[in-house]
Order: C-alpha cells, then structure tokens, then sequence
C-alpha cells in the first residue's frame, strides 16, 4: 500500500498528517518549527529529519515499507516558494532517505483545502497577517491581500497593534478622548509615557509579531465598551471585506462558502462579528461556514490528490 503525508509548517510547530492512499488517516503528529525565513537553519533540518523518520515509523507501524511507501509528500509553509528555500528543502529530506514526489506550497493553500475538504470555497485568515485565497469548480484560483505588513494586511492582528498604538499617542495628545486601551498597552508592555512607547515602537529589534501581540487587548477593551476600541473593530472588519469581494468576484463565488481562520477571527468576537454583518451587506449569498479540518490535513488531501493522477507513482 502507498502513502503521503500532509505538512502545515510553522514557526513554533509543524503538524504532520500521514494517509493511506485511500485517505484513511494513521497518524498525527506535531514537531518543531518549519519556518526557514524565521529559524536558524540548523534548527529546521532538525526538525525535517526528524519528521522523516517519524513518517516511516507511523507507515512501518501500519505494515508499510517505512519511508519507501510514502509517495507524495505535500509541505504547506509562508514563503516557501523561494527557489532557495524549496532546493534546500528537497536536499535535505533527500539526504533523510525520502524518494517520492514532494510537493511545496503556500500555506494558504493548504489552509483552504483543509477548510472545505477539498471542495471549491473561500478562506479568509487574518492572524498575524491577513490573506484571503479562494478556488472554485473549475479549479481557478485567486488570492487578495497577504503582501506584508508594511504594505497590506488590513485588519490583521499587525494592523490592530498599531491601530491600539495610535490611540494610545491620539489620545495622548487630545486627537481622541481618553481610552482604556492606554492603560492596558502600558501594563502589557511595562511603561507610563508615550516617550517609553515610541523608544519600544522604534526599537531597531522589534517586530512585527512584537505589534501583533498586543491585539489581545482589544478584545478587553471592547467587552468594557471603550468607545476607540469598538471603532477599531468596526475599522479591521472593514479592511477585511475588499479582500473576501476581490476573491468571490474573480472566481464567481458570490454564493460560495467562507471559511474564517486567524486568532483575529476566531478569538476576537466584536471583529468577527462586525465582520459577518459588513459582509452580509455587500455579498449577502456567501455562507460563512466552520471549518472541516486544519492545514496540515489540507496537505494530506492535496497529496492524495496529486498520488491519484499520477497512477501509484510507480
């Protein structure tokens, strides 16, 4: 019998799915970071060779011929495309002892095959970053947004760090009244002033992820029903609908399903909700529906897929 593996991987965690080639799922498994642009490289070949042996023994422990058996193996990873990173990837699961076909991809795509098991659909994720990709019945794809923080990801939780930022300095100043937002950065970074802020804002060594951190924070501000946070809802929901309408109009979606992914949408309930009612006004047939499965098992159907038109692959 054949297999493949589905890989979602991460910056803190891979998840790995590995299948039998009639899609019966025999193993899970989470290992560390595969994220090449934000890891040490030493520290991700670790990680593959690792996973390649755990492959083999998930397909050994199920009566196959270890890594032999494994035929396709689909990795779903942010900037992955690289021709340098994609080169190195395959050297070095080569070297592990894996002969099949791999397959490198976006994880956005990974994301979306998991969200609607296969099917034609929409995704719209806002985490750190925000991104909307959708495939339909013919099998066109199309992506809006995800190019970067200093350039995109409206209504990503990049977007609403520096929203909470901005209230804290407009608030300073007398450009908005008094805001709860400006005591909650304050104890969550450790500072009083607004002079701490922009010297921890403008650190050579701060990151994206350091301003996403405090997204959080806008969930309490809500629920106390400061007047800025709610604003600041209404604003990241509002930059996330031109992303889902770029993607139905292309792909002729418009009735299609939406599945909503990122801690943005799946934690923070006034954005999300604010979001579904601005979407409703503008694509009232498009379905928000819950997710089927997560990436990693997008990967494993991906690869099923690529093994069945290709045979057994020899």
């Amino acid at each position: 019998m054949n297999y493949v593996a589905g890989i979602d991987g991460g910056g803190t965690r891979t998840q790995v799915v590995v299948s039998t080639e009639k899609g019966e799922v025999i193993q899970t498994l989470s290992v560390g970071p595969l994220n090449y642009n934000g890891q040490e490289e030493a520290t991700v070949t670790a990680t593959l060779i690792g996973l390649a042996e755990r492959i083999g023994q998930a397909i050994t422990s199920n009566g196959g011929e270890a890594l032999a058996s494994c035929r396709v193996i689909c990795i779903g990873a942010a900037g992955i495309s690289h021709p340098r990173v994609a080169g190195w990837l395959e050297d070095t699961l080569r070297a592990a002892g894996y002969e099949g076909e791999l397959m490198l991809v976006g994880d956005h795509e990974t994301a979306l095959y998991g969200a609607h098991g296969g099917e034609a659909g929409v995704i719209l994720i806002a985490g750190t970053g925000s991104i909307c990709y959708g495939r339909n019945g013919t099998g066109a794809t199309h992506r809006a947004g995800g190019y970067g923080h200093l350039i995109d990801d409206s209504g990503s939780g990049y977007s609403i760090g520096r929203d909470l930022l901005a209230a804290v300095v407009q608030a300073a100043d007398g450009r908005c009244s008094p805001t709860l937002i400006t005591e909650l950065v304050y104890d969550q970074l450790a500072i009083t002033t607004v002079e701490a802020l922009v010297g921890y804002v403008y650190d050579s060594g701060r990151t994206k992820k350091d301003i996403a951190a405090l997204a959080p924070l806008l969930t309490i501000a809500c629920e106390a029903g400061d007047t800025q946070a709610l604003e600041i809802a209404q604003a990241s929901a509002a930059g996330l609908v031109p992303l889902v309408r770029a993607v139905a109009d292309r792909l002729d979606l418009q009735t299609g399903p939406l599945a909503m992914l990122g801690s943005v949408l799946t934690v923070n309930r006034f954005v999300r909700e604010a979001f579904t009612n601005q979407l409703a006004s503008v694509l009232p047939g498009l379905a928000v529906v819950p997710q089927q499965q997560d990436a990693a098992h997008g990967a494993a159907i991906m690869a099923l897929e690529r093994l069945r038109r290709g045979g057994n692959l020899g």
